[in-house]
């Protein structure tokens, strides 16, 4: 097994995995600290050492609140269990998984961005566990990265010292450097340069959406999965504040701070910053600089400037659901007006065909605007026929709760590590966790899903959205195609979304 590898910075040491045909090797640095001087600016290349490096634990997670400390978020007691875990503005570093005995095998690359809204989250979560992934051929990548004011801040001082560079979207970039350390050292651990999937969930999938629609990251990976991206779910009134936006909020934020310039900023210490960020109650996130991000993603792939490269795309059922907020017909009717304008008869006949009770007009009336989103892309895709992408709905019977198929809830299968949850899961969800981890796997190697379950029998085949057959498949108790989808009201939404926007 590769227990020892040499990279263009010195030489790592890894472990056995659980499993000990896997090696794994956490904690490697892959650009310099982004500490000091280099705290809000691009990622800088990391220093050589002398000696092994023993890439035997996690490195500490990026500058954020404390993880689980808040019992009554879902996700303290899904996997955000531990308060004590480290953390540091020292935060760039990767851990790889491979099940390479030698260099040369060229395996598929698979690279993994958390969610966390931009503001939390971290790859030593227990779900992101990445021995599974590796059992099936692939070298697994999980890159840390920068989060809230450390990775999406901005301000004038900052753009006049980058005047030809990106100038914000720290956090962006250093998921870019982490691909290019990939594509520089991953042949030494068993993998492909030229075969790397990139993947995500949430604001990971929104983090992959901007790389997919990034100029600068055009040619640096093959294939892609958005796992619940809302980074293209409809958000046409707000889109991405602009780099001068942003740079007057920074500047304001300076202020808040109580410095006069970038210098005394860079001299605080980083939980000052970060506690006083949070009293400041902005939300930092993507910013069109115009260099990285130079539009919202929504109009670059309606306009075809996107990487055209096979996706998957999908989302769970049960999560960021709107529904009309009325306790009356004359009240629906108002709503949909005032939301559809001139479509809302057409809103207003599918959400009371059959019926007049309210209870069950706004039932039927509810939107996933994920889900739109995701079809708003699979459908323009199958007119245009750009690229071939794959459409999935995560909707299993979850038990333990009646929280049902929730945001991130389909992490545990993807990675299928469902033996760390507390929840009961029987057999049926194991099956569907190890199809579904198939699945993931099988693109990663040939941009195609589909192939056979661990009894050598054929999977339940997973055929591209297509114009003829707008397919998506359902992860329910088995994997299916959905009977359901895309129901009238979603086609309703996504022709009503496309005619905001001037798109035939």
């Amino acid at each position: 097994m590769l227990r020892r590898v040499v990279t263009e910075n010195g030489i790592v040491e890894g472990l056995p995995a659980s499993d000990p045909r896997i090696t794994v090797f956490k904690g490697i640095p892959f650009a310099a600290p982004p500490v000091g001087n280099l705290r809000w600016k691009p990622p800088q290349p990391c220093k050589n050492w002398e000696g092994v490096y023993k890439a035997y634990t996690f490195a500490p997670i990026s500058i954020q609140a404390t993880p689980g400390l808040d019992p009554d978020n879902i996700y303290t007691k899904e996997w955000h269990v531990d308060p004590n875990v480290p953390m540091s503005e020292d935060c760039l570093y990767l851990n790889v998984w491979t099940p390479a005995r030698h260099p040369e095998e060229k395996l598929p690359v698979m690279i993994w961005f958390f969610g966390g809204g931009l503001q939390v989250g971290y790859t030593s979560e227990m779900e992101f566990d990445g021995e599974h992934i590796a059992r099936r051929g692939i070298v697994f990548v999980s890159v840390n990265y920068r989060l809230n004011v450390f990775g999406f801040f901005a301000h004038p001082e900052i753009s006049e010292e980058n005047k030809d560079g990106p100038k914000a979207n720290f956090g962006l970039l250093d998921q870019l450097a982490g691909i290019e350390w990939v594509r520089r050292n991953i042949a030494a651990f068993g993998g492909d340069p030229n075969n790397i999937t990139i993947f995500g969930q949430s604001a990971g999938g929104g983090c992959v959406t901007a790389h997919v629609t990034s100029p600068i990251s055009k040619g640096l990976f093959q294939k892609a999965i958005i796992q619940s991206g809302g980074g293209f779910a409809p958000r046409f009134n707000r889109g991405y504040p602009s780099l001068s936006e942003a740079e007057k909020m920074g500047e304001e934020f300076f202020k808040f701070l109580g410095v006069k310039n970038l210098d005394e900023a860079r001299n605080l210490d980083a939980r000052v910053i970060f506690e006083k960020s949070e009293e400041f109650g902005y939300r930092w996130g993507f910013v069109k600089d115009e260099v990285y991000i130079v539009d919202d993603p929504v109009k670059l792939i309606m306009k075809g400037n996107w990487h055209k490269i096979p996706l998957i795309m999908g989302h769970t059922a049960n999560e960021f659901i709107e529904k009309p907020n009325v306790d009356t017909i004359e009240e629906f009717k108002e709503y949909a007006y005032k939301k559809f304008g001139e479509d809302a008869e057409e809103y207003i006949k599918l959400c009371t065909e059959g019926t007049n009770d309210i209870a069950q007009i706004k039932e039927k009336g509810k939107i996933n605007m994920f889900e739109i989103g995701n079809l708003m892309w699979c459908e323009h895709n199958a007119k245009t026929k750009d690229a071939t992408i794959y459409c999935y709905c995560f909707d299993p019977e979850i038990p333990g709760d009646d929280a049902g198929a929730f945001h991130s809830s389909e992490l545990w299968f993807v990675f299928e590590t469902l033996a760390k949850c507390w929840r009961p899961f029987v057999g049926k969800h194991y099956d569907l966790a190890r199809q579904m981890c198939n699945y993931w796997t099988n693109f990663a190697k040939k941009g195609d899903p589909n192939g056979l379950d661990a009894d050598g029998t054929p999977m339940p085949e997973w055929r591209p959205y297509t114009k003829e057959e707008p397919f998506i498949m359902l992860f329910g108790d088995k994997p299916c195609k959905d009977p359901n989808r895309p129901t009238k009201l979603m086609k309703f939404m996504v022709n009503h979304l496309f005619k905001k926007l001037n798109i035939e």
